[in-house]
């Protein structure tokens, strides 16, 4: 797996269902992120098993995100018109229902590529990416098919690189919003560490 942390995220231009269930074929990913923070997760196909837990979280969660300005787009290799009928098709049937934010198709398989997560099979391992104000990579982390991702990890990110970006100081271990960071020095690894070093 590369690792794409530091780096510019890749761009694309494909079709996609956007949050109010508009079909467009031309959906952009520097353009709807501009000056926003955003999370970018891929998932290997429509109508099956782990992912709609994954997207409702993510849904479920959504006025959070949007409460940071984080855009959310989900990736996966299915037709905008496959999105479209999982998003029209209900919770209790094993659809996701009207989920509030872009779900893009990548039938060429690109995205998946760019980003480094398409599996053998051809679909897209779990992989989420934070993507911070100026278009850079900061957080990545790919799971394997079977094991669904934390979608309050990626909100715990938010919040660090959020603090990190208001305040200068970087985030321990276990950090969550309201929680001290800590000055990267030395003198601060120390200072950090005599109160806090049996609490991790």
């Amino acid at each position: 797996m590369g690792v794409l942390v530091g780096k510019q995220a890749p761009d694309f231009t494909t079709a996609a269902v956007l949050g109010n269930g508009d079909i467009v074929d031309s959906f952009t990913l520097s353009e709807a992120i501009k000056g926003k923070k955003a999370v970018v997760f891929f998932y290997p196909l429509d109508f099956t098993f782990v992912c709609p837990s994954e997207l409702l979280a993510f849904d479920h969660r959504i006025e959070e995100f949007k409460k940071r300005n984080v855009e959310v787009i989900g990736v996966s290799i299915d037709s905008h018109f496959s999105h479209n009928a999982w998003r029209n098709t209900p919770v209790d049937q094993g659809g996701i229902g009207p989920v509030k934010y872009t779900l893009v198709a990548d039938m060429t398989h690109s995205i998946c590529k760019d980003y480094d997560v398409e599996s053998e099979g051809g679909m897209a391992f779990r992989g989420s990416f934070l993507i911070d104000e100026d278009g850079l990579v900061r957080h990545q982390v790919v799971n394997d098919l079977p094991l669904g991702r934390n979608v309050d990890e990626m909100l715990r990110m938010v919040d660090a690189l959020a603090f990190h970006q208001t305040n200068g100081e970087v985030c321990p271990a276990g950090w969550t919003e309201g929680d001290k960071g800590m000055d990267a020095s030395p003198a601060g690894v120390a200072a950090y560490l005599s109160e806090n070093a049996d609490k991790l």
